[in-house]
């Protein structure tokens, strides 16, 4: 990066870790970070509307809704995630490719499935073979982010199914008896009272979700722990910056990071959890009346 770093082995010790730090691989594993930030920002919100949605259809009084929401939200849940996302993303995959060489090559007459391979035509490949390499990169990346949202999104819908059911149904029938219609009760009276009850399970998912960012590696997303096993290897004199195993700064520094980023989740969310609970029907609230008076 600097023009100093040009022969490394002529450095001192602090030039020669300012232009270790700085090459064009460590600036890989700072980019990382930004891809983890971007999943977790598409993730939360995706998996919060896949949960919202299943809690939903669990409440509904049409029988096959109210069972695809539990049988949603009950598979997922009892398969691993590690076992999930080795699978799904597989098979949503190829099913992509399925569909689209379905549609654009009708005339095929070999084999789909020949053995362990998965052959289509050129054509519905996805993405196609020519694309650039960052159309490969957000393809695999929307994969990953759709898969966190289904796993975790039904997390969330039991937690926002438990906390639809701890709003006080004599609530509901008030705003029945008023004329309501059950869409009306739905929207103005049991969603805004529900996030108080789900934020403490929602709260406890965000952790989670943020600890499972390391799975990224499994879907061939290289994230900061993949950068940090690679950059923290041994290095002999074959490499420009030769060092020995430096694995335990690299994962102590991402330790640091994670204690650091859930540290500021629990603040944020504490606040969050503080202005939902004012002037609310529950413990919280009442500890913020009695604190007022």
């Amino acid at each position: 990066m600097f023009e100093f770093c040009t022969d490394p082995s002529t450095l001192d010790t602090i030039p020669w870790l300012g232009c270790y730090l700085t090459n064009g691989a460590h600036l890989l594993f700072y980019r990382s970070f930004l891809v983890v930030f971007a999943l977790l920002a598409l993730t939360a919100p995706t998996a919060l509307a896949f949960g919202f949605a299943a809690a939903a259809a669990s409440r509904s009084h049409i029988a096959p809704l109210a069972w695809l929401g539990k049988l949603y939200t009950a598979m997922v849940r009892g398969v691993p995630d590690i076992v999930f996302f080795l699978f799904f993303v597989l098979v949503l995959d190829q099913g992509i490719e399925y569909l689209r060489h379905q549609i654009v090559c009708p005339d095929w007459t070999e084999d789909i499935r020949q053995g362990a391979n998965f052959l289509v035509c050129p054509e519905a490949r996805t993405p196609s073979g020519n694309a650039p390499q960052w159309v490969h990169k957000t393809y695999g990346f929307a994969l990953a982010v759709f898969t966190y949202a289904i796993v975790f999104g039904a997390f969330c819908g039991n937690v926002l199914f438990g906390a639809m059911r701890a709003v006080p149904r004599p609530q509901l029938e008030t705003a029945e008896a008023y004329g309501m219609s059950r869409r009306q009760v739905f929207w103005r009276v049991l969603v805004p009272q529900m996030w108080v009850y789900a934020l403490p399970g929602l709260s406890n998912i965000w952790m989670i979700l943020i600890k499972a960012t390391p799975l990224l590696f499994l879907l061939g997303i290289q994230d900061i722990v993949y950068w940090a096993r690679e950059l923290g290897g041994s290095r002999t004199s074959a490499y420009q910056y030769p060092h020995p195993d430096w694995r335990f700064w690299y994962f102590l520094g991402l330790l640091i990071f994670y204690l650091a980023f859930t540290k500021l989740s629990e603040v944020a969310l504490a606040r969050l959890s503080a202005r939902l609970s004012r002037g609310q029907a529950t413990a919280a609230g009442e500890e913020m009346r009695k604190a007022a008076i």
